[in-house]
């Protein structure tokens, strides 16, 4: 397949400093709905192959050049050859219209990521796993129940995207009224953009911070809307989604055989985090001795972002094995 073309930046953009103990590039590799996506590629200098790899992507709305590539390089310094990409329709990868997201496309994004990594010469195609960081922490599981080639899985401050969008947070939402009042004022959305010619955006983190705004809230702004995280290519941290761009998770449950996973599962949460509900019952689900539960004592959603200034990502449960 002819993979497009694609405009990727040759400097260092990213929102953590480059780490002298991996070698860095940039690749392109394609899914099966024929779009191209763009990843960082981390390699364990002087490592020697094959090597155990690992795709990451993350958060929902999030770069390549955000948390997952502080999660790749940080991996590769452990022994592992990784990639952070960019999924469908976002970031540098391709795809168009921008700004949209799918259940489906999205975990295919995840299944194109391990073709690439299994047809490398560097790669134990027997030893390949994902890391899926907040909203794509649940696309995580879902790759994991539809693809035996990955091995060992991590959902880190994982979200059910397609749980949000039905119940909407903490499960306020949970009925039929109130889906069907968002699937009405979608339909309205629908015909509104194509008469227009354009996609309307629904805006990323709100800034600035209204007085009321929720603590979960401030905690995605201390992330986004700040040097600690804000990137310029990022949905959070600028206009967001097209109004439209998720509207498919409403009707299609993402966790469906998520206890059909032989594989190894991690899931790992703050206990302070406002999404940890989704983690624990994400991993309820499980079945099988190779899955866990991690939790990190007063970490919040975000602080397994980044760490969060006090080192909450628990990087020594990763082990090349």
């Amino acid at each position: 397949m002819t993979e497009e073309k694609l405009a990727l930046t040759t400097e260092w953009d990213k929102t953590f400093p480059k780490s002298d103990a991996v070698d860095h590039e940039k690749v392109t590799f394609h899914n099966r709905y024929g779009i191209t996506l763009a990843a960082d590629l981390y390699r364990p200098r002087g490592a020697t192959a094959p090597l155990p790899t690992i795709a990451v992507c993350g958060p929902f709305g999030a770069v390549k050049e955000q948390c997952s590539g502080l999660y790749a390089q940080t991996l590769a310094e452990r022994g592992f050859l990784t990639i952070a990409f960019d999924p469908s329709y976002t970031g540098e990868s391709g795809g168009t219209p921008r700004y949209m997201a799918s259940p489906d496309i999205n975990t295919e994004d995840f299944l194109a990521s391990v073709d690439y990594l299994s047809c490398r010469d560097d790669v134990d195609a027997e030893r390949v796993g994902v890391v899926g960081i907040c909203g794509w922490g649940g696309l995580a599981i879902n790759a994991a129940a539809l693809d035996p080639r990955i091995k060992a899985t991590v959902a880190s401050t994982m979200y059910d995207m397609s749980r949000i969008a039905a119940k909407g947070y903490f499960d306020e939402n949970d009925s039929a009224e109130e889906r069907q009042a968002q699937r009405r004022a979608l339909a309205v959305q629908r015909t509104r953009d194509y008469a227009a010619g354009g996609y309307d955006r629904a805006g990323g983190v709100v800034d600035p911070l209204p007085e009321d705004a929720p603590w979960f809230v401030r905690d995605y702004h201390d992330y986004y809307k700040t040097p600690r995280g804000y990137h310029p290519r990022s949905l959070n941290s600028n206009e967001g989604w097209n109004v439209i761009g998720t509207q498919s998770f409403l009707n299609q449950p993402l966790l469906a055989y998520a206890g059909e996973i032989e594989s190894a599962v991690m899931v790992l949460h703050g206990d302070a985090a406002h999404s940890c509900y989704m983690g624990k019952d994400a991993f309820a689900q499980l079945k099988g001795d190779n899955k866990e539960l991690v939790l990190v004592p007063g970490a919040t959603h975000t602080d397994l972002y980044d760490g969060g200034g006090k080192d909450a990502i628990p990087w020594d449960n990763a082990h090349v094995r």
